[in-house]
């Protein structure tokens, strides 16, 4: 009796917490190969791992040596590391040459993971936001555009090549143990920025959640693009009291002014180009998502604000 075939599935960004979540989830029932253009990652003697610039021929010799079935792209570049350019180069070239390969190797099903930020944080923002909303992030901030980038590549690639069979998930703040963006380091921090008069209602996913939502979207091969967040929200403000944070107000006019308190105050969590998301609510509408794949979050707001609660200090 012959044995069949476990699928063979590609990770970006496994030196990412959330990869190494997702892997975990996988490792039992599928073949992974990881791979990070950061670091090389040890995820075990049954993984194999590469540190892997993706803009390298070397990048092709994984497709054809694995044979992989399917693509999980979750090694988006934060906009809080490395430079504009590399960031570019990683987010937008990077992606583009692993949807040609995916599409050149018949890669049957593939999951981007993008970010709410891309919708932009502006006052007249509807209460909910859904996935057909603009995306105005680039015309707000440089340091976004290479996040638009990669998800109107991505869907660009959904309609043209429609056998890959992408989905792209838009999450709100990831958080939870071994989360290193801003806001997680905000939660977990002793101090942290306000700006004055300004209080936003903030949307929170676990990084356990977030990792269901990926192997959930990956095992049912439907594609679009999807909000990825629970029904509930908190004000900024609130949630940093929660977590015990001493709140530190910073004037928020003029515009240098707060980026020059910030500076000085060396409080590297709070990026003048998130400042916005600080200010204004950007709260967006997971319920298709959930209603699509059956998703519910397990981990409420309560025990997220808990664990940042006896944790004060970064993760």
């Amino acid at each position: 009796m012959t044995q069949q075939r476990r699928p063979h599935i590609l990770v970006t960004g496994a030196a990412g917490a959330l990869a190494q979540q997702v892997i975990n989830q996988l490792r039992d029932r599928c073949d992974l190969v990881a791979v990070d253009f950061r670091e090389q990652v040890y995820l075990g003697d049954d993984i194999p791992s590469y540190c892997i610039d993706f803009n390298k021929r070397v990048f092709e010799d994984l497709f054809r040596r694995y044979e992989f079935d399917g693509v999980i792209h979750l090694g988006r570049i934060m906009s809080s590391q490395l430079t504009r350019m590399r960031r570019y180069n990683a987010n937008v070239l990077g992606t583009q040459k692993l949807l040609d390969l995916s599409h050149k190797y018949g890669i049957k099903r593939v999951v981007v993971l993008s970010t709410f930020h891309v919708y932009g944080a502006v006052a007249y923002n509807p209460a909910l936001i859904d996935e057909s909303a603009p995306l105005k992030s680039a015309g707000l901030s440089a340091d976004l555009i290479d996040s638009v980038e990669l998800e109107n590549l991505a869907n660009i690639y959904l309609w043209r090549y429609p056998e890959l069979n992408i989905t792209i998930l838009r999450p709100c703040n990831i958080v939870g143990p071994g989360v290193k963006n801003s806001i997680s380091t905000l939660l977990a921090s002793e101090r942290a920025p306000v700006l004055a008069g300004f209080s936003p209602m903030m949307q929170f996913i676990h990084i356990d959640d977030m990792a269901d939502a990926i192997v959930l979207a990956y095992k049912r091969p439907v594609r679009g693009v999807f909000n990825v967040a629970p029904q509930d929200w908190v004000a900024y403000q609130h949630a940093l009291k929660l977590c015990s944070c001493r709140r530190i107000p910073i004037p928020s006019v003029p515009p240098v002014l707060p980026s020059l308190i910030l500076r000085t105050l060396n409080l590297k969590s709070f990026p003048s180009y998130l400042m916005a998301f600080f200010k204004y609510p950007v709260v967006i509408d997971g319920r298709a998502f959930a209603k699509e794949f059956g998703f519910e979050p397990k981990r409420p707001l309560k025990e997220i604000f808990r664990f940042y609660r006896d944790n004060k200090k970064p993760v």
